[in-house]
């Protein structure tokens, strides 16, 4: 199958929606299918070659507590229906199809079937102004998929339609191909945006209450990274890591003893609590429902923003890690980490490619 897959986010920034990109790409690939993947890019010249084409520049508009690395220009969107038009594609895969503006000039007169991933918890402040046009990208998909429930109903409130839930992925296999940073103690992992919605503050501030032996990595930048640099120094319990490779961010995730996603709003899903459950972590996460969903029981969750519970809860872990007992017990890490597993990559990629028939068939049915 020869698939076009479009993210409105810049593919050289980190970020959930575009990690799902270009794992399920990969996935994808895997399984003998040929894929293209179409967005903004801050590093590759527009075009490119057969696996990627570049339509534009990224530029940082705000939503849902974050920014978000989009291009606004219509000329961008048109490249990429061109593109798709003349690629002899099967399918287009959409992802964050409300987001502006890749997506809207495929809504005019659709050249291929199109299947819609929508990854947002939230209502985004540019729905209500592009309404018209929102509830247009809903009714041009042959299928609509959710990441998760409230992803889910999200969707159902920008644009209405049936959507059907699947799930982020996680690319377990890359952990076998990494060693761990070394440590020589208790570690936690901080690995997000530094932005007030992933609540690295309430983070900084709990580690300050635990087991001074302890040590936190602090993985990412953001707008909220100097200001938490000045309040909360370079020191030996706390390492301020900066953006990390992929590669350097799995060895610190097989490294650490506990993950914690301390995040206080907005998140759809918990791909970061599975990747950290799939690396051998024990896993700390604010109790909101993608976090929730995610964890199926394999995780510590504490009220968001509660800076004595998120502290209490980690004093737990880290002496869990170091007496090898509760969520640091080798069944119990074993058991997370097969629960991880049934999420992965390859397992999502064989969903898709059955979404992608279905959505093929759809399309011809309605050309008839």
């Amino acid at each position: 199958m020869k698939i076009a897959m479009l993210s409105p986010y810049s593919l050289s920034r980190p970020g959930g929606v575009v990690g799902q990109v270009h794992g399920l790409s990969r996935a994808l690939v895997r399984l003998g299918h040929e894929v293209t993947v179409i967005g903004p890019d801050d590093e590759h010249p527009r075009g490119a070659g057969p696996d990627l084409y570049v339509v534009g520049e990224p530029r940082e508009v705000p939503s849902n507590g974050s920014v978000a690395p989009v291009t606004l220009s219509p000329l961008a969107s048109l490249r990429a229906e061109r593109f798709v038009r003349r690629g002899e594609f099967d399918v287009l895969h959409l992802h964050e199809p409300l987001a502006p503006v890749l997506s809207y000039a495929f809504m005019v007169n659709p050249p291929v079937p199109m299947v819609g991933t929508y990854h947002r918890a939230g209502v985004s402040r540019w729905v209500p102004v592009l309404k018209p046009l929102v509830k247009l990208v809903g009714y041009r998909m042959q299928v609509r998929v959710a990441v998760s429930e409230a992803a889910r109903e999200t969707a159902q409130q920008s644009s209405k339609g049936a959507y059907e839930v699947l799930y982020n992925g996680v690319d377990v296999e890359r952990f076998s191909e990494v060693e761990p940073a070394p440590t020589d103690r208790p570690t936690v992992l901080f690995l997000a945006r530094h932005e007030t919605r992933k609540g690295l503050n309430v983070l900084l501030d709990a580690f300050a209450q635990v087991d001074r032996t302890a040590v936190l990595w602090v993985a990412g930048d953001g707008p909220q990274s100097e200001v938490q640099r000045r309040r909360h120094p370079e020191s030996d319990r706390v390492k301020w890591l900066g953006l990390l490779s992929d590669e350097e961010r799995d060895a610190r995730l097989l490294g650490a003893d506990v993950l914690c996603a301390p995040s206080l709003h907005g998140e759809s899903f918990g791909v970061v609590v599975l990747e950290g459950m799939a690396a051998g972590c024990s896993v700390v996460a604010s109790d909101l429902q993608g976090y929730r969903s995610a964890a199926g029981g394999h995780a510590t969750l504490v009220s968001p923003g509660d800076v004595t519970a998120l502290a209490r809860a980690l004093g737990v872990a880290l002496a869990d890690a170091a007496e090898g007992s509760g969520q640091s017990s080798a069944g119990a890490l074993k058991a997370a980490a097969a629960y991880a597993q049934g999420w992965s990559m390859e397992s999502l990629a064989e969903r898709y490619l059955d979404v992608y028939e279905r959505a093929i068939a759809a399309f011809h049915r309605g050309a008839r």
